[in-house]
């Protein structure tokens, strides 16, 4: 499902669905993702911080694409680490100075006051347990005048139940890994910690179908994967991009 490395959905724009699909299109939907939040954020120049990085391949394609002085990524799992690490060992080694790779949470990150020019999260927001928590600690680290970007997915604004009916659809939701919230609760949550200009867009019309579509190369109609598109579909739930400044 997570053709080269990457672990997101993908943001489809660029990517005929009318033929059949390639492990080539899969690599460019998940790399456009990223491409799509770095430029709400655009890191060029600055430092940058990636909350959620996984394999550290997002932080490779900023820091090859977008020209940042300085891009740490930080993961909650150090098995995941330890694979970024693998997985970009030739960049670490060419550009010690420009990535490293931290072990921490979204609610307590490790890194300095005031240290980082932008901060992004893709396809992570999901799985935060405190989303007041993550706010805080972005208007902590973010320079006065840094800007913060995350995608993800949530439930619908004034969905009814959707906990409930996204658990009887979605695995993922019934098992816990993924949290049922509207994406409200992480707008109301940056303006609290002091964000401004704070913004919330739909993009599910360039995820969801998208996604769907390459999911039936692995999955039968009707298994719980597929109901992604089913969830979006029944107005429960939604693809994201929020974006705010620091003052």
């Amino acid at each position: 499902m997570f053709a080269g490395g990457f672990i997101n959905f993908g943001y489809w724009r660029a990517v005929d669905l009318e033929r059949p699909l390639s492990q080539g299109d899969r690599i460019r939907s998940e790399q456009d993702l990223y491409r799509h939040v770095l430029d709400a954020v655009g890191p060029g120049g600055g430092r940058a911080v990636e909350v959620g990085c996984g394999l550290g391949l997002g932080c490779a394609l900023a820091l090859e694409e977008y020209g940042p002085a300085q891009i740490t990524g930080v993961d909650i799992h150090p098995q995941q680490l330890q694979r970024a690490r693998e997985a970009n060992g030739r960049l670490l080694e060419a550009e010690p100075d420009r990535l490293r790779f931290v072990l921490g949470a979204a609610e307590s990150l490790p890194l300095g006051d005031a240290a980082f020019d932008c901060l992004y999260s893709v396809e992570a927001a999901q799985h935060f347990p405190d989303l007041p928590a993550f706010a805080r600690e972005a208007a902590r680290v973010l320079r006065p005048g840094g800007r913060v970007a995350v995608t993800s997915f949530f439930s619908v604004e004034g969905a009814s139940a959707p906990a409930e009916r996204l658990a009887g659809l979605l695995d993922s939701f019934a098992s816990g890994l993924d949290i049922a919230r509207p994406v409200s609760r992480l707008g109301e949550a940056l303006a609290d910690a002091g964000f401004t200009d704070v913004r919330t867009t739909s993009i599910g019309p360039q995820v969801w179908p998208g996604w769907d579509r390459w999911l039936a190369r692995l999955w039968e109609p009707g298994t719980w994967p597929r109901n992604f598109l089913a969830a979006w579909e029944q107005q429960i739930l939604d693809y994201y991009l929020v974006t705010a400044t620091r003052p």
